[in-house]
């Protein structure tokens, strides 16, 4: 470096590979964060910084974490409401710039995500998330006919309204379970979405999913910024049901039972 040059300090990153038979998985994950992180300037909620996408290889600002607290918490909800009210042209679709279908899952065991307009939030849940992993596993017979048939059923009435609500689609992460939160210095931070143009109630099903910390005070946030519609808690298992039937196909039959609970509660 020449005499009397500034210093300019290395950004510590993290490098991610896309899995062997996916390769589009990187640019689909960079595609989403790129998606959410236009509300952030709004208000919305802090995402991983995107720092290059070449082929299969993603590589982000590498994070630090440190322990969740009700603060951070309580700022997270009223951001992700903006987050979600920064909106999506449709049920379905996927983030800007993205074509064709997306990716679900760990990076060892990737489903297909399909995606592309739906009218309405039922026709979206029943053609997209719920129909396309009742088939998975009834092939893997991963769950018995009967939790098969309760998913299908549960389909229908989706597709027929029953759990519509009258609210636009939100532009939703898609995978937030609580391994998903990054605690850092400055809040929390949003990593590895399944972004799409969703029902805002999933991503805060997927919070209670496995327990995320401090998740009243998240909830509690939320609502103060922009209020759920009345009955939501009744329907947190029904946004559940997709990722518990792709946790029963992925990990086995520990899941079997919470899936066909869910099911059997909504058919």
């Amino acid at each position: 470096m020449p005499a009397g040059a500034p210093y300019a300090a290395r950004v510590p990153t993290f490098t991610k590979r896309a899995p062997t038979g996916s390769p589009g998985y990187a640019g689909w994950e960079a595609a989403g964060l790129r998606w959410l992180a236009v509300a952030t300037p709004s208000g919305g909620a802090q995402v991983v910084s995107v720092v290059e996408v070449t082929g299969s290889t993603l590589v982000l600002d590498r994070l630090t974490p440190v322990p969740a607290t009700r603060t951070a918490a309580a700022d997270f909800g009223e951001r992700l409401a903006r987050t979600h009210a920064a909106g999506a042209t449709a049920y379905g679709i996927g983030p800007d710039g993205w074509d064709g279908d997306g990716y679900f899952g760990p990076s060892h065991r990737v489903l297909d995500l399909p995606l592309g307009s739906q009218p309405r939030w039922g026709a979206h849940w029943a053609r997209q998330r719920l129909r396309p992993i009742a088939t998975t596993c009834a092939v893997s017979g991963t769950l018995d006919p009967a939790t098969i048939a309760d998913l299908h059923r549960v389909a229908d009435r989706c597709e027929a309204g029953v759990f519509d609500t009258d609210e636009a689609p939100a532009r939703v992460h898609g995978d937030l379970w609580s391994g998903n939160l990054m605690w850092t210095e400055r809040g929390v931070v949003l990593i590895d979405p399944a972004a799409h143009g969703g029902h805002r109630e999933l991503d805060l099903a997927m919070l209670a999913l496995f327990g995320a910390p401090h998740l009243h005070q998240i909830v509690t946030a939320y609502e103060h910024v922009s209020p759920l519609a009345p009955g939501w808690r009744e329907r947190v298992e029904l946004h559940q049901l997709y990722a518990l039937a792709v946790h029963a196909y992925l990990f086995g039959s520990g899941y079997a039972g919470p899936t066909a609970a869910a099911a059997r509660r909504y058919r």
